[in-house]
């Protein structure tokens, strides 16, 4: 099949796809408890797509040039059964990689079963060494060291992993070097993620975002870092290694250096409906498609056609006001 592009030339080759919108973490820049409280509504079962559709859409996809996938949520291990999912994605023609976007509260409870399905990589989230500031960031009051531990199992058994860090101002930029100074020593990869307005309930704005070259200049006070080439068209991190003992640390910019011209991603929420950009308004819904009976060949003419059509490029146009203003899909519904 001929290389599917959008309106931007910008191929597909990148799928994230939630499992569930649910989370055991309220963390206040994408599921601050003020808003998602112990009363919240969440989706119902027989919303959420069945392992059976992720798996039939995720091979349709395939066929349109994707193959890179990534599971994510909300908090992706609170899916019942979520290994039997992996087993079968890793059977898709074309996927090469599939990762998983995880707090990692669980992750010593599935760690082994994963594995055994076929995972290979990790994405773990952390935003803090010092449990008073981890403990408020996440809103559960969960301590680093229950994260620190199960990354730890995960690193023994074999799991490629980085470290996920969205960084604000005023709250966890001190954090920045004792992270750097743990996961180095560990051989670990250390992602800075700038503070983004996904969605409209985690109160952003640009004055609480620490941007990628105020993160460096933090880093380059105690260390000596490299430039890192990029692996391949669409790479979102900016990467760099130290200079003395080559460990990779990344930087997700989409605030201060947007990647809006080399976006190569696609998003499926929980209930099955696809976005194209992180800060979408709208989604174009696949499960009714899939559960009114349409034949693999009509799933793909309209896939085929979303991507077409596809214009997005809201990084490049984002403004304080914009931000404000723009009614935008929560990150814990739509993945990040």
């Amino acid at each position: 099949m001929a290389k599917v592009i959008d309106k931007f030339g910008r191929p597909i080759r990148d799928l994230r796809i939630s499992v569930t919108d649910r989370c055991n973490f309220r963390c206040t820049y994408c599921m601050p408890k003020e808003i998602f409280g112990n009363d919240y509504a969440f989706l119902p079962q027989e919303e959420l797509l069945t392992y059976e559709e992720m798996v039939r859409i995720a091979r349709i996809f395939a066929s349109l040039g994707v193959d890179k996938l990534r599971i994510t949520g909300g908090e992706p291990l609170l899916r019942k059964e979520l290994p039997s999912l992996i087993a079968e994605l890793t059977k898709i023609e074309g996927i090469q990689d599939i990762g998983l976007t995880t707090n990692a509260v669980l992750l010593g409870k599935y760690a082994e079963d994963l594995y055994k399905a076929g995972l290979r990589r990790l994405n773990i989230s952390l935003d803090a060494m010092d449990p008073f500031v981890f403990g408020e960031m996440n809103g559960r009051g969960t301590q680093p060291q229950a994260i620190l531990k199960n990354i730890e199992l995960a690193k023994e058994m074999g799991f490629d992993i980085k470290v996920n860090m969205v960084v604000q101002k005023d709250v966890n930029v001190l954090e920045i070097l004792p992270m750097a100074m743990h996961f180095k020593e560990r051989g670990i990869t250390l992602r800075f993620i700038e503070f983004m307005d996904v969605g409209n309930d985690n109160a952003w704005s640009f004055e609480k975002v620490v941007t990628k070259k105020e993160i460096f200049d933090i880093l380059q006070s105690e260390f000596e870092l490299e430039p890192v080439d990029a692996d391949y068209f669409g790479e979102v991190a900016k990467r760099y290694r130290y200079k003395d003992n080559g460990v990779e640390v990344g930087f997700i910019t989409s605030v201060s250096e947007s990647f809006c011209s080399s976006c190569t991603r696609a998003r499926i929420s929980s209930d099955g409906k696809i976005y194209t950009c992180l800060f979408a308004s709208d989604g174009f819904d696949l499960r009714e498609l899939v559960r009114s009976g349409k034949t693999d060949e009509e799933l793909t003419q309209a896939l085929t056609g979303l991507w077409e059509s596809r214009d997005d490029r809201y990084s490049d146009e984002r403004t304080e006001e914009t931000a404000k203003k723009r009614k935008k899909i929560n990150m814990s519904y739509i993945g990040g």
